[in-house]
């Protein structure tokens, strides 16, 4: 039995497959229709989410699967004490496969340790996000047509980004990647992430102008400045500006910029962006779906 806590779970050539098969049910979504008949899915959702939660509960419907579970802690019985072993006990006898989000670091990996299902790690807390990863480098491949030799932008609060870690987690892996990341001192790149490039000597800079260094950028990731991270609300609102693209700052950007976003966004790009045909966040939105509906199939074994 197979899960997924983070991205490194996959070799590369389980990453490129699981791309592959994603594009194939993109384009022939009736070949796909059946194939999850007769399974279950537990979306368990301990903290909020809109794009992840609808994403899985779609994959498996289109897969001809159900599914059950919660969207709030509120919702369960973690909300009277019952801890996160004991619930993924007692759903794992019910479903098939489950998919977690959790507002605490390591929750995914409790949560795998004990379950006889499929885990499938949906965020937990600022550690990582490898569904979101597998997204972004289906993305990046479909406007680049490879994932190796450029130079990705990485913006906004990259300390509690899980995004970001699982992203560089990822495309470490993969050939002559450059990374620049962009962040005030106070949300710059943890260091455990840091040392996963240095072990390997891939060049990244740290900089804070992001004015001054899009014009070298294939890829920008904006991220949001997670409110819900912060303890020092003061502190969420001195940074949550820091930074806004916007039409005018793209102006000395690359024509084929790619921009991404995980979602979702506060103000950090403006909807005059939206338009933009460098915008590619809404796109990663719909990958999203097929890419978990690929690794559905791939934990469940039916591919």
């Amino acid at each position: 039995m197979r899960n997924l806590i983070d991205i490194t779970d996959l070799s590369t050539c389980e990453i490129d497959n699981l791309i592959e098969v994603a594009e194939d049910i993109k384009s022939n979504k009736e070949k796909y229709l059946d194939k999850c008949k007769g399974k279950q899915l537990a979306t368990l959702f301990f903290e909020p989410s809109t794009r992840t939660r609808l994403s899985f509960e779609s994959a498996m419907l289109s897969l001809g699967g159900s599914v059950l579970g919660f969207s709030s802690a509120s919702s369960s019985s973690t909300s009277k004490g019952e801890s996160i072993a004991d619930t993924i006990r007692t759903v794992g006898s019910y479903v098939d496969i489950i998919s977690m989000r959790h507002p605490q670091e390591g929750a995914a990996t409790i949560a795998a340790n004990v379950s006889k299902v499929p885990i499938i790690n949906a965020g937990d807390g600022s550690n990582r996000h490898p569904t979101q990863t597998l997204t972004d480098l289906m993305t990046i491949k479909s406007e680049k047509g490879k994932l190796s030799n450029f130079c990705i932008g990485m913006c906004g609060d990259l300390k509690y980004g899980r995004t970001v870690h699982s992203l560089v987690a990822a495309l470490s892996r993969y050939e002559n990647i450059k990374y620049m990341f962009i962040s005030p001192k106070e949300l710059k790149m943890p260091e455990e992430v840091l040392s996963i490039l240095k072990e390997k000597n891939i060049e990244y800079q740290e900089v804070e102008s992001l004015e001054e260094n899009i014009s070298k950028l294939d890829i920008l990731y904006m991220t949001r400045v997670q409110q819900e991270r912060f303890e020092d609300k003061l502190e969420y609102e001195r940074l949550k500006d820091v930074y806004i693209l916007n039409k005018e700052k793209l102006k000395n950007a690359k024509s084929d910029l790619t921009i991404l976003h995980p979602l979702p966004r506060v103000n950090e790009i403006s909807e005059d962006v939206d338009m933009d045909k460098r915008a590619c966040y809404f796109k990663q939105v719909e990958n999203g779906k097929y890419i978990r509906m690929a690794l559905i199939l791939k934990l469940l074994q039916i591919i």
